[in-house]
């Protein structure tokens, strides 16, 4: 029997873009959540919904999950992609670029080096653009782990997570979408490693307004304390390669070991967006125990970016 059409598609946002998390309001953030558990439920659904549509996929970094699951999310939703690899605008203008890809394709799904490539991508296509990973914010991946907490625990509201490591791109987004989800966020780094202050602030105005707390903390225990989510990252990413040694140096104290997981809630569990460089952020027996949610993340960005194309292209 072929699948058949939605009969009523999800509500398109209101931007036209998803360049960074604040491009969803609060109200889409949770449209979008609840239409990613049901694309999770019933596939088949939704397996004709983009029939036509083309996505163009431009890689300046390697990967494996975010490839993948938007390869597999555009075809499963029916419609196709072509994927482009190398710097943006190397060889013209970015902005010939856009203009480029918007006369053949539907969708633009970017992962840059910086959010300016992103932005300006923006700026000059008339299709949507998403941010598939910048230098400042990695908004699907944050989209996938709320996502997972949600299934996890049933609800946000009065959780907490604690991001242990360097204030990078992943910590700039969760931090951005989990205060509006009400749950508390906090982050554990070196003196020097913090996040971006202007994400920060605008944080902490977003906590505010949603009776929710941001800490920043040197100590990794204080920041653990209490937590519900447990969550890390490499310690030098793509493009960091020459600071790999002083990091790893300075990060020691911050492995997400067993140790340091006894410090959150008995319930806690550990995430990490992957790839792990396994005990050095964390440990192998930290990533294979029975707290880890690992490859439930890395699951459901596929289908977080499912709904994601659905209120995009809607």
């Amino acid at each position: 029997m072929a699948a058949s059409v939605p009969t009523e598609f999800p509500a398109r946002m209101n931007a036209n873009d998803f360049t960074q998390d604040l491009d969803l309001s609060v109200d889409e953030l949770h449209s979008l959540l609840d239409l990613s558990a049901q694309v999770k439920r019933n596939p088949t659904r939704f397996a004709r919904a983009l029939t036509g549509r083309y996505a163009a996929l431009l890689f300046e970094k390697p990967s494996l999950r975010t490839r993948i699951t938007f390869e597999l999310a555009v075809k499963q939703l029916g419609g196709d992609s072509i994927l482009s690899t190398g710097l943006i605008g190397e060889r013209e203008p970015i902005k010939d670029v856009a203009r480029n890809l918007d006369r053949w394709t539907n969708l633009i799904v970017a992962r840059t080096f910086t959010q300016r490539t992103v932005q300006d991508l923006a700026k000059y296509s008339s299709v949507p653009v998403i941010n598939a990973l910048s230098d400042l914010y990695h908004p699907c991946q944050a989209l996938a782990d709320v996502l997972t907490v949600k299934e996890k625990f049933g609800k946000w509201r009065g959780l907490k997570l604690t991001f242990v490591g360097d204030g990078n791109n992943v910590a700039h987004s969760l931090m951005l979408t989990c205060t509006r989800l009400g749950m508390d966020f906090a982050l554990a780094c070196p003196s020097g490693y913090e996040p971006n202050p202007e994400v920060v602030a605008t944080a902490q105005k977003l906590a505010a307004e949603h009776g929710t707390t941001i800490l920043v903390t040197n100590d990794a225990a204080e920041g653990v304390q209490g937590s519900h989510v447990v969550y890390t990252d490499v310690w030098a990413s793509m493009g960091q390669e020459s600071e790999a040694i002083e990091r790893r140096a300075r990060f020691q104290p911050y492995q997400v070991n067993e140790e340091l997981m006894e410090k959150a809630e008995s319930d806690a569990i550990f995430m990490h967006c992957l790839p792990a460089k396994r005990n050095q952020e964390t440990t192998d027996g930290v990533i294979e125990s029975a707290q880890s949610v690992v490859f439930d993340q890395a699951e459901n960005r596929l289908h977080a970016q499912k709904a994601l194309m659905l209120m995009l292209l809607g």
